[in-house]
């Protein structure tokens, strides 16, 4: 991918003040966030961490609202995601308040405010090599699949879609994107797949 200027010089600086603001407004929220799940998750936690791939495949901590509690079956495994959301989760999930904490991640340089989602670690060697490219850049806590489906579209399609973002990056695709991305959390659009409360794995491309 040829870097412009736009992503060599500013694009970085820019989501760090931009990240630094909203942080600063969405304050209250956020405050109001972690005495709620406090409250909900019954000592489980009240932040989500996990590894993640970044640029060049980078692993990094992710953080984000925790909105499932710890529930287990008789055999000590975890229920099925639907089962654990809670009812402020569920909240917290659809209006996308549990992205937030991730702009502390914009901040450390783990994230951009645009860019291909990152996705879990284990996922790395399934990715051919179409696929691993969306590693080229930063990950976004939203992108170009996220205004155009989340998760209600195939992993192929998402896929083809974060490329897409990589080959076009510049300060016009990602305005469009943030616009695109304030309609989609107002509507609620595909926070998840038929009968999953997120989406289904991804198992690779067989």
């Amino acid at each position: 991918m040829k870097k412009s200027r736009y992503t060599r010089y500013f694009k970085y600086p820019l989501d760090c003040l931009i990240a630094a603001f909203l942080i600063l407004l969405t304050s209250p929220v956020l405050l109001s966030t972690i005495l709620l799940l406090a409250i909900a998750n019954r000592g489980s936690g009240i932040f989500f961490l996990q590894e993640r791939p970044g640029k060049n495949g980078k692993i990094f901590r992710i953080i984000k609202f925790k909105t499932m509690n710890d529930r287990k079956d008789c055999r000590g495994n975890f229920l099925p995601d639907s089962l654990r959301m809670t009812p402020i989760g569920k909240i917290v999930r659809a209006t996308s308040v549990d992205e937030l904490p991730q702009l502390f991640n914009v901040l450390k340089g783990d994230m951009a405010l645009i860019g291909p989602r990152p996705l879990l670690v284990q996922y790395l060697p399934l990715y051919n090599e179409e696929q691993a490219r969306r590693h080229e850049v930063r990950p976004g806590i939203t992108g170009w699949a996220q205004v155009n489906g989340r998760n209600a579209i195939s992993w192929k399609k998402k896929f083809e879609l974060d490329i897409w973002y990589v080959d076009h990056v510049c300060f016009m695709t990602d305005m469009m994107i943030f616009y695109k991305t304030l309609k989609c959390v107002i509507s609620r659009k595909g926070i998840s797949q038929k009968g999953e409360a997120t989406t289904k794995p991804f198992d690779g491309n067989n």
